[in-house]
Order: C-alpha cells, then structure tokens, then sequence
C-alpha cells in the first residue's frame, strides 16, 4: 500500500487545441453529460459514470502523433448496441478511426475496441466488453455497412 490513501477522484483533464470543437465532441458525439465551464478559463466540465472529466484548453496548440505518445488514450465503455452505433456515427461524420476493429480475448481489458481521435487529437477508445472469444469479429467496414 501508499504511503497516503487518497479517498476519489475529483477530475481527470484532457488537454484540448479548441474548447469550442472539443465540447461538441465530447458532448454532441460521445453524449457527456455537460456540466458546464469553469469560471474564469478556459476550462469545460464533463460527467460520465460518477467520474469529471475536465476539457481544458491549451494556450498554444499542439499536434501529437500516435508514433510521438504510442499507447496513450482515454476509454469509455459502451454496449454492444452503443458500439455499432458509434460505428456507423463516425463513418457518417467522418471522425477519424485510428486503427481496425480490435477483439481483446485476453488480458487486462477485454473485449472489442475502436479507437478514433477527438479534434485535438487526442486517442479516445470505446470498448464494447461483452465481446468473448468465439463471438463474430466484424471489420470496422462490415458494421458500418449491416
């Protein structure tokens, strides 16, 4: 154990180049609740599963590379239904998708996970973790078109 015992979360801050973008994305498209912005900066609050996500604008704009962070990001959870969706939501919208359709039978966090980049870039996984092995592993092209 720590040496301190922390008691919850209060916030976790993503960094974002602009507030505005990075409000309907994570409000219009992923569905956040809003809970509004922060007084006096630019700063705007999210909620999801008792959690606060903070969007916080960066003064000066950055472009980050998958290559330059590798394996960070941040992961939602969504139903099998909520999966297909969003799917389909990002093909229509033409939301970036990073990588394939992943089917994660083992390890830490399994199931099947889609990967995309909110405006500012920033890695943003839904994983849908009722997929088993055995289960169809459609590509992201199939869902898109069923």
């Amino acid at each position: 154990m720590g040496m301190l015992k922390l008691d919850a979360v209060v916030h976790w801050s993503i960094p974002v180049n602009n507030l505005e973008e990075a409000e309907k994305f994570y409000g219009e498209i992923l569905g956040l609740e809003h809970v509004g912005r922060l007084a006096n900066s630019p700063q705007s609050c999210f909620r999801i599963g008792g959690h606060n996500i903070i969007l916080c604008q960066r003064k000066d704009p950055i472009v980050r590379t998958v290559e330059q962070d590798g394996r960070l990001h941040h992961a939602f959870d969504v139903s099998p239904e909520m999966f297909n969706q969003a799917c389909k939501l990002f093909h229509r919208l033409d939301v970036k998708i990073q990588e394939p359709v992943d089917y994660r039978p083992g390890g830490f966090f399994t199931g099947r996970q889609l990967f995309v980049l909110d405006p500012s870039g920033n890695r943003i996984e839904l994983r849908d973790a009722s997929w088993k092995a055995g289960m169809p592993t459609p590509t992201y092209e199939e869902i898109v078109n069923s």
